[in-house]
């Protein structure tokens, strides 16, 4: 240790009291985190790229300061999608100070390994106040049934309205439209559900039917169209 002048020329004055940091709520317990190993919890963030064309949400779930578990979900440039499966590879196993300081690939993914960090080492978790945090696997229940993300996508324009393509229920087959030309309702395909009956021996068309359903107003409407197409 090199000291200036200045301060070699300095007295020693006690400095008092020392309580160390704040503690912060982590899964059910009241922590004070001196160490990455003092960190845990389940938390999701956002990040974005550097043009702004994409975005990732990551889910972590860190178990005294390891990645335990990692859910990469995006939105984006095809480089991004290519990108979210090497993160799923090298996030797990590594400490979040390690991530932090690590290139995932994808600014968007990086972004997101940055406001994570920040949100986890400062308490504010998901799993703040439960008691004993969630298990590993917890991460895959944001998706639901099928394992498949949910996706919202839609479309308007002042001339000809808007257009539902494909919301949390699924692939927009038909939109209703009541007598004012309004959407009242959707016919969907579950395309988690398609993929799963087919996998099963279903016929695609059987798959079809079955994985289909309705939202709102759909029976009994005035009109239906293609979304894509009318």
């Amino acid at each position: 240790m090199i000291y200036s002048q200045e301060v070699q020329e300095m007295c020693p004055i006690h400095k008092g009291p020392n309580h160390g940091p704040a503690p912060i709520p982590e899964e059910g317990k009241w922590i004070q985190s001196k160490e990455i190993k003092d960190v845990s919890g389940l938390t999701h963030g956002i990040g974005w790229c550097a043009p702004q064309q994409g975005a990732c949400k990551l889910t972590l779930n860190i178990k005294e300061g390891i990645i335990e578990e990692a859910l990469i979900e995006t939105l984006g440039c095809s480089g991004m999608t290519h990108s979210a499966a090497m993160a799923s590879e090298i996030l797990p196993g590594k400490t979040i100070l390690e991530a932090l300081n690590t290139d995932l690939v994808c600014d968007a993914i990086n972004t997101a390994m940055r406001e994570l960090f920040l949100q986890i080492v400062y308490g504010r978790s998901q799993t703040a106040f439960s008691e004993g945090g969630l298990p590993i696997g917890a991460g895959l229940e944001d998706l639901g049934k099928g394992l498949r993300s949910q996706i919202g996508t839609t479309y308007g324009t002042l001339a000809k309205g808007p257009r539902y393509l494909e919301l949390a229920e699924g692939y927009i087959m038909e939109c209703a439209l009541n007598e004012e030309n309004e959407i009242s309702g959707y016919k969907f395909i579950n395309m988690g559900k398609l993929c799963d009956f087919i996998k099963n021996g279903d016929e695609p068309a059987e798959a079809i039917k079955k994985a289909t359903g309705t939202y709102g107003q759909f029976e009994g409407a005035a009109k239906y169209i293609d979304p894509r197409k009318q």
